[in-house]
Formats: structure tokens, sequence, C-alpha cells
């Protein structure tokens, strides 16, 4: 409008041009005589103030709008006396409808080829039809984000710049970034710098307009790199051009978690665990399993012994032939010997064929003897001539076989306990006890169990073909808080029952084994029978919890062993006095 203004001082026969490229632009103009009476008045203006051209043309502009477009302050004379070219201003004005709309106004003096003054035009713009066409694109985004927030992948946009505009719900759950941490920030900080192909992918689709689709790996907030497959493509506006990059991506490690499952093909991938005994652990793995040696692997019922004994094989030069599990304490003392060496035809009643024994079928591979505390006596010697020769008799043969495996053996006795009382050949011991690796219990590595709980229901959400499912943070206090005397396999038990029980958006307590919100309760009941604050003080409790965790910086567990409460108790005293 400004532009045109040079035009407009040249003649008024160029208004009804210009009139009808501001009507169609929804611009409010009426011009006025040098008098001051109206001259012409365009559909905008009649929309905008209520007021129709064939009612104002002709009539003085004071008599028609001085009280309210003008708002008792006529601009035209001001425009010719301080001689600008326009002045600029806003108005809130009521129309004829008894609307209010806020309007800007552009007065500018009409001239003559020799300065002659010949009126004035008057341009004007409702804000109102930008307001409402502003709230319909917010509702229309709105929209959008709710669609892309139901949707089964993640999703995030980013500006020319790179910096993300938008974080799914989904998108939140994959990579543990709450959305207000990454909103504002560089979308390479997802794939572990600039220097990432995914982070050049999306550059790439943003600047050709082409969409691109790959698979990598992206980093999630406690830092593990994860597998993704991931589509990328700029993102237009409605005039089609390019604005930023819009990227969907799907976690994959849930569905190659399931895959190696199936095959039993799990590698270091599968081991999670931030404690420093797991880490010292994880650093001993790919040594030993690229080593020949004997391994006893020690731990509690559900410390993950299998796992552990097949990652060794799987990243060992064995991977490609058997491996072969055997479970000592499942099999009758009987049979065990049979099944573990094989037999030849006739060795006994009802063997009318040969059969190979579990270490024949692990031939070149690797065999799995778990809890082999339990291994009788009798077929200890056995064992121990195969560690020593790499031969043994089948059962009821005068030949030996000759077998080329590697021997994996787990127990969750104690087998130097076991050699004290006798019931363990000390021979064997020796020779097993080779590379000793001790899997700690859950309740000596608790910082591990968040990232624990979530790997597991991202891995049974999977199985039940839903999304990842929110544990509340009173259901999240209690499994923090349990002893786990079943370790992992216990927390896997007690998901899966959630998981079951639960038919909502969110895991909470009711949903939770019966077992553990009885001992809860209880633990709860006694502690209100016992004075767990200092004497004399109980009377503000409030004041007393709220300094504790002040001294703790807000340290949950730190503040209850200090006001010898449970942590439980804790969170619910804090939830009854309001203290976040």
């Amino acid at each position: 409008i400004m532009g045109m203004n040079n035009m407009i001082e040249e003649s008024l026969l160029y208004y009804k041009q210009l009139d009808l490229i501001l009507d169609d632009l929804h611009i409010g103009v009426f011009t006025v005589d040098s008098e001051r009476k109206i001259t012409s008045f365009n559909r905008a203006a009649e929309i905008i103030t209520g007021y129709k051209k064939e009612d104002v043309v002709g009539q003085y502009c004071f008599d028609v709008f001085l009280n309210d477009l003008c708002y008792g302050d006529c601009k035209y004379h001001n425009a010719v006396e301080e001689e600008q070219g326009f002045l600029s201003f806003d108005v809130e004005i009521t129309d004829s409808q008894n609307v209010r709309r806020l309007i800007t106004k552009i007065v500018a003096p009409l001239y003559g080829a020799n300065r002659d003054l010949l009126g004035c035009i008057e341009i004007f713009q409702d804000h109102s039809v930008f307001e409402e066409m502003f709230n319909r694109i917010i509702y229309d985004e709105r929209r959008m984000k709710m669609i892309l927030d139901n949707l089964e992948v993640g999703v995030f946009t980013v500006n020319l710049s790179g910096h993300i505009t938008f974080f799914s719900t989904l998108a939140e759950a994959i990579t543990g970034f709450d959305r207000k941490e990454v909103l504002g920030k560089t979308f390479s900080m997802l794939f572990g710098g600039e220097e990432s192909s995914d982070v050049a992918l999306l550059k790439e689709s943003m600047k050709d307009e082409r969409p691109r689709s790959s698979k990598g790996l992206m980093t999630t907030k406690d830092k593990r790199k994860i597998p993704i497959r991931a589509k990328y493509m700029a993102l237009k506006n409605e005039r089609a051009r390019t604005v930023g990059g819009l990227v969907t991506f799907q976690d994959l490690s849930v569905i190659l978690r399931m895959s190696r499952e199936l095959q039993d093909r799990f590698t270091f991938a599968d081991m999670i665990g931030r404690d420093p005994k797991m880490q010292k652990l994880f650093e001993m793995i790919p040594v030993v399993a690229a080593s020949e040696a004997t391994v006893l692997i020690e731990g509690a019922t559900g410390t993950g012994k299998d796992l552990i004994a097949k990652v060794i094989h799987n990243v060992s030069r064995r991977a490609k032939k058997p491996f072969v599990k055997v479970n000592c304490a499942a099999l009758p003392d009987n049979l065990l010997e049979s099944e573990m060496f094989g037999y030849i035809r006739g060795a006994f009643t009802g063997a009318d064929r040969d059969k190979p024994g579990r270490f024949q079928d692990a031939e070149g591979g690797t065999i799995f003897l778990d809890e082999i505390g339990d291994l009788p006596l009798s077929l200890q010697a056995k064992l121990l001539r195969v560690l020593e020769d790499k031969e043994f008799y089948p059962l009821g043969s005068r030949k030996t076989t000759r077998v080329d495996v590697r021997i994996i053996a787990a127990t969750n006795q104690g087998l130097e306990r076991l050699v004290a009382e006798k019931r363990f050949r000390e021979d064997l011991f020796y020779r097993l006890n080779v590379i000793r690796l001790e899997l700690p219990l859950l309740r000596e590595r608790k910082g591990d169990i968040p990232q624990l709980i979530s790997h597991i229901v991202n891995r049974l959400s999977a199985l039940k073909e839903t999304t990842s499912t929110v544990i509340t943070k009173e259901a999240m206090e209690v499994l923090l808080n349990h002893d786990y005397p079943g370790n992992i396999r216990e927390l896997e038990n007690i998901l899966e029952h959630a998981l079951i029980i639960c038919q909502e958006d969110d895991i909470d307590l009711r949903h939770l084994p019966l077992y553990l919100k009885e001992r809860l309760f209880a633990e709860e009941a006694r502690e209100e029978t016992v004075e767990t604050l200092p004497a004399g003080r109980l009377g503000d409790e409030r004041h007393i919890i709220m300094e504790a965790l002040k001294r703790h910086k807000w340290n949950r567990g730190k503040a209850a062993k200090e006001l010898n409460m449970h942590r439980a108790t804790l969170w619910r005293k804090m939830k009854k006095y309001g203290l976040s």
C-alpha cells in the first residue's frame, strides 16, 4: 500500500483499478473530495463498516464516521497540514451490526498534477479477519498434532535451520526425551551429531523436496543408540514452499529383539545395565567370547545367566554352530547320563537304536550346562574327562566318542560351598572355574531398574501390538522399592501381570500383583505405629519432611532414610502435604 502512494498522488483516475485490487484483498477503502464528501466506497468497506455504498456516497465523512471510524478526530487536516504522505494508526470500532472490530487505518491526501488538493483516501484493514484466520490455522495445527500424536510411529518436524518445532508423544516414548527438552534444539542431537548420515538425508530432502528412507541409529536420552527405520521429507506450506522437514521413525529394537529371541541370536545390544558391576561384566564378555576357555557363570535365579551364555556363544567363532542347553536339575538322574552322552543300541531295555547325546548335538558349538550344581557325583567324573580329553563313552559303548565343544556352566548355588560340603568334586570345580562371571542380584543394581522396566514394557507392548504403556509415579515408586527375590524374571512377571490387567493407558498401583500391594500396605501400617520423626516434633510433620527433602536436594531415598520411613510412605506423605 505504501508503495502505491506515489501512484495514488498522480490522479484519481487510477482509483478504480486500485479499488478492485484492494477489494479482492478484503481491504476497505473510500475516498473524499476536498470538501470531505465521500466519493467512492468499495465492497470491502461495506463489509467492514456495515454501511452501504448508496447510503454514504455524497455524504460528508465526518457526518458518517466522525464518532466511530474517526474517533472524533479527523486525520484529513492533520495529514495535509503536516504535509505527510500518509498517517497510520489503529482504532476500535463498533459496526452497524454492533460487532466490535479492531481497525488499522491509513489516511493519505490526494493531489493533482499541480499539487492541487483533490481530496483524501482512507484505507483500512479489519484485524478480526486475520484473528479468525489465525485461530483457524492454530486449530488446524492442533488437529494435525493430535493426528500425529496418535500415529504408531514417532514424528518430529524441524524448521529450515534444523531446529525441532514439533515432537510427538511416541517420539518422547521412544527416545526418552520430554518434548520440552528438544523443542528449539537442532535435530542432529537425536542422531549423534552433524556427521550422521540421517542428518544428511533430511537436509537433502529439504533441499530437493524428494522423500527418502533409511535404517539408522537414534540416540536416546540415556545415550543408548537404538535402531530405527525412518522416512525424511520436506515440509511445505499452503503455497507449496518448503518451510522445514518432517521425520517419521519406528523403533526397530523391539522387532530385532523378538527376531533374536526366535533365533536365539542374542548380542551385546540385549544386555542392559549401567551399574558399575554390570559394566565391568560387559567389558569382560568380548574378551571371554573370543577365547575358547570354559566359563562358569554364577548368579541367583532370574539374574540372566541364560542370556549371558547365549551372548558369549553368539559373538564367538562358534556362533554359526549349535548352542545346546542342558538343565541338569530338570532331568532325573537315571536319564541324565543318556541325555548328555547318548547311548548305543541294546544299552538297556528299549534301546532299539543308537541315539546321540547333547554333547554330540553341540559338535563344533557350545553346550550350556545350567544348574550344574545339581549334577550327580556319578556323572561329574565323566564330565571331567570331557573337559580334559574332549572324549567320553556313550552309554553301553566300548568305544570313545570325540567331540569339539565349548562348555559354559551356570549355577545358583555357589560351587565353592558345594565343594566344602562334599557335594561337588573339587577337581571338576577347578576345571570349570577357568573364567568365572558373577551376576549381581537385581536389588544390588537398583539404578538399572527404570531402564529394565522401559525395555520390558516396550517388548511386552509390542507382543500385544499396542503402544508402550506409561507407568504412574506411584506404581513406579513401588517397583523401585521392591527387593525382587526372583530378580529380573520376577520383574518381567510383575510387568506382564500389570499389562494384562491394565486396560487403560497408564499402569497404576491397582494393576500390580496383590502381594506387592499387600507388602506396601503392611509396611505403611507398621510405620504408622512407630514414631518415625524426632520426639516432640510430630505436630509439624510437613515442615520436618520439607527440611529433610531440602537437605538432600529432594532425593526421596536419602530423605526417607534420614526420617526412618519407607520411600513409599514418604511419597504418600508428600502427596498428602502437597510437597513436590
